[in-house]
């Protein structure tokens, strides 16, 4: 007999090592990727909007989104705090349900539940809105449709059959993300029962048949969806012809990657990034978690193994299919399964086939019961190392979004209606340039009601060529479904912006010469820049866009250079010398030096030539290569500068090697 602790405490300790593994840092979280085009929609046109909004994608996902943003308001932290109740459920529903396949093995039970509770291999966790809809709760459906199953078999009761039937609907249909776990529960039952082969499988088919039909029905929907469907949902498509060779090594990968790689992960991640405090911090981590937590395992340990039967031959075969099978629907669609990146979602439908690989692996290579639960502790304290990790990374993204979105209100105050803002890439991770147009529509139209969408941010890397962007050519039509609202527009309603990943964000402006200054960037940036209308850009306004959830940063280089920039549209040459000596005095300097232009340019205009001439010269000292810049800037100085100080600028363009 097992020796666990109260019926209480195996509930609370999942709880803490929830917070433990993915609160810790949840008030610095937010919205990410989809998540800021599913909280616009919430937001603007109300939950009943999902339910058109996916008829076209996912139609079975449109009410589970209903009715969660009809529960959960879209504020980011609300969202955090319900992603950390959602993982909880995820943990006592896999308990249960494991309890139920495994009643004689409740150790092995409560293990694969802690591993799938802090199961490293998926790093979504943070982008709540989006993944508890479209895969945490889905999961979860499964996850008691297999307990039903079981339940449904020792009791003998027909209802639990028709709730497992039930929930098998509901955790198959909204995604595809599950179509392969349905083999687990064939697997689970053909372990379950005793006989030779040909009686396990008989046995096995008259109970798994009314699942296998509803299988068969959810092939046969995502094989209309995927042919002849309208199924857009992601940009990838096959690069490759699918050969027997291309199974193999795919196979291998997530074997690889699902079964060993990730339960040691964090030690990779962190090792390589030393002495960093993220990954001091998330070993520090996870030596409390390993000091804490084997103490308990240890006592919850079997008194007697013998009376417990563990067959870890059947757990590895078990986990090995289980991790093919979950890899089976995005390998279908040719997508990657890369780790730490937005891709590892699909890691999500391989939770459980990876645990109890895991645990067949250590129950058939450590026989002493003590060292099994000291192995198990160091694996799910990797897992909770692992996913302050991931928390960390969600946290840099949401501050890199703050930095973001208000040096683009600093920049921008307002912007006419119709506006396209056209950028190569921003440089962050997790959003696209579909998620920045929510927030971008939420800042710059706080009053919206439906109609068509007023702003967009296209990338010209991703869309020039396509149907949404055609070409950069002046009044070319843009034209984008953003779910059940259009955007319409055209090419000259553009204003081009660039972001570097180290300086601010600032408007590219042709009349101003700076298709010269960054020609030696990318061609799909470049070629945005003579489409660029800044006027496009209201200067001044009695209600500037305020980006929501985010407190204003402090005033440091990139406040001064975007509010330089904008008092330079304005030709108001006063207030960027007042922006530039403030900077200056304050001890702030760009990491680009191609931001000194602005201030070289307005020292300049007000006759300042002397400070314009010594900033131009230790810019150019710093980085040789914004020379082309700084002498365009002084082309420009030249034929529309100071009148009288016609000698000194020849004399500061010879100085600086500008050709003439």
């Amino acid at each position: 007999m097992l020796k666990f602790a109260s019926k209480h405490r195996t509930p609370l300790l999942f709880a803490v090592i929830t917070i433990i593994s993915y609160g810790l840092l949840l008030p610095f979280t937010g919205f990410y990727w989809d998540d800021w085009p599913f909280a616009w929609i919430a937001k603007f046109l109300g939950p009943a909007e999902f339910n058109p909004a996916f008829a076209p994608f996912r139609p079975f996902l449109g009410p589970i989104f209903y009715f969660t943003t009809s529960l959960v308001p879209p504020v980011p932290l609300y969202w955090q705090i319900f992603a950390l109740i959602i993982r909880f459920i995820i943990g006592l529903a896999a308990f249960w349900a494991f309890k139920q396949i495994f009643p004689k093995q409740q150790r092995i039970a409560f293990i694969a539940t802690l591993l799938i509770l802090v199961f490293p291999g998926y790093s979504q966790h943070w982008v709540a809105l989006t993944h508890i809809n479209q895969e945490l709760i889905p999961f979860i459906f499964y996850l008691l449709s297999f307990g039903f199953t079981f339940k449904a078999l020792r009791e003998g009761e027909a209802v639990y059959t028709v709730i497992a039937l039930l929930l098998q609907l509901c955790g198959i249909f909204p995604t595809e993300y599950f179509f392969g776990l349905e083999g687990l529960r064939f697997l689970f039952l053909f372990f379950f029962f005793d006989g030779n082969l040909i009686e396990r499988f008989i046995k096995t088919l008259k109970i798994w048949w009314p699942y296998l039909l509803i299988w068969i029905l959810n092939a046969a929907w995502l094989f209309y969806y995927y042919k002849f469907g309208p199924y857009n949902s992601y940009e990838v498509n096959a690069t490759q012809s699918f050969t027997l060779l291309i199974f193999l090594k795919e196979a291998l990968d997530a074997l690889w990657k699902a079964g060993f790689y990730i339960w040691g992960q964090v030690l990779v991640l962190t090792f390589s990034t030393l002495p960093a405090p993220a990954s001091l911090l998330s070993l520090g981590l996870s030596a409390l978690s390993l000091t804490l937590l084997t103490p308990y395992l240890l006592r919850s340990a079997p008194v007697d193994e013998t009376s417990e039967k563990v067959l870890p031959i059947s757990f590895i075969v078990i986990g090995i299919i289980g991790i093919l099978l979950g890899r089976l629907p995005s390998l279908a669609a040719s997508l990657p399964l890369t780790l730490q990146s937005s891709f590892d979602r699909f890691m999500v439908s391989m939770m459980i086939g990876g645990s109890l690989f895991v645990i067949g692996l250590v129950e058939l290579l450590v026989r002493n019961s003590c060292a099994k639960m000291i192995v198990f502790s160091i694996l799910i304290s990797l897992g909770i190392g692992q996913q302050f990790f991931n928390a960390n990374i969600f946290r840099r993204d949401w501050e890199d979004q703050r930095n973001i979105y208000w040096q683009m209100t600093w920049r921008i105050p307002a912007m006419q209606p119709s506006t396209v803002l056209l950028t190569d890439q921003m440089p962050i991770d997790y959003e696209t340039d579909l998620s920045f147009t929510a927030p971008i529509n939420w800042m710059y139209a706080p009053d919206y009601t439906r109609s068509d969408l007023p702003y967009m941010l296209l990338y010209t890397e991703k869309r020039i060529g396509g149907g949404t962007l055609p070409s950069l050519e002046p009044n070319v039509q843009i034209f984008y479904p953003y779910r059940t609202v259009n955007f319409e527009s055209t090419t000259s309603n553009a204003i081009t912006i660039y972001m570097p990943r180290n300086g601010c964000l600032r408007v590219l402006d042709p009349a101003r010469g700076d298709k010269q200054t960054y020609a030696k960037l990318d061609a799909v940036l470049t070629n945005a820049i003579p489409i660029s209308d800044p006027s496009r850009i209201i200067t001044a306004t009695d209600s500037p866009a305020i980006p929501m959830f985010f407190s204003e940063p402090e005033h440091e280089w990139c406040y001064y250079f975007t509010k330089a920039e904008l008092a330079q549209q304005q030709g108001d040459y006063e207030e960027v010398v007042f922006l530039g000596n403030e900077a200056i005095s304050s001890g702030f300097k760009p990491q680009d030096q191609n931001e000194w232009l602005v201030f070289i340019d307005g020292y300049a205009r007000v006759g300042d030539l002397k400070t314009a001439g010594e900033l131009s010269t230790a810019a150019l000292v710093e980085d040789e290569r914004i020379r082309r810049g700084v002498c365009t800037v002084w082309k420009q100085i030249q034929a529309q500068g100071p009148v009288g100080g016609e000698s000194q600028i020849i004399e500061i363009l010879s100085l600086l090697n500008c050709n003439p």
